[in-house]
């Protein structure tokens, strides 16, 4: 699984059409979260760093919401935009997503596990839980 990196709001309108997972690692504002779902119609979560969580208004947050769009705080830790657009989720954890998957572990329980182990927030993890 792959999440797209996007640094600047100028790189909004060169993003593929078909993006579901994108990180927006610059402060947004209510027309860039427009702009973004216009651009890339099957967007399925967006996240944004703690810090600039807070900032996002109540009317963006019932936008998305009445669009099936999660939004989520977190980074992409390690990430260099310079050598890769994408972060990648590493193999290795959705192996490990499986297995406890498979071992009839809660969805609650793996995402606090592997987020403590991992570089990855809870709210992604339930996601890509979601998703497998």
């Amino acid at each position: 699984m792959k999440i797209r990196v996007v640094s600047k709001r100028d790189e909004i309108q060169n993003l593929d059409t078909g993006e579901k997972v994108i990180h927006l690692a610059f402060r947004p504002s209510n027309e860039d979260i427009f702009n973004l779902i216009k651009r890339c119609k099957n967007v399925e979560v967006i996240q944004i760093p703690t810090s600039y969580r807070r900032t996002v208004s109540k009317s963006i947050e019932m936008f998305l919401d009445m669009q099936k769009i999660k939004l989520v705080e977190g980074d992409v830790w390690g990430h260099r935009k310079d050598i890769n657009e994408y972060y990648s989720i590493s193999p290795a954890i959705i192996e490990k997503i499986k297995d406890m998957k498979s071992e009839g572990i809660a969805d609650d329980d793996i995402a606090a596990k592997l987020s403590r182990e991992g570089k990855l927030n809870k709210e992604m993890l339930l996601y890509i839980l979601g998703k497998s």
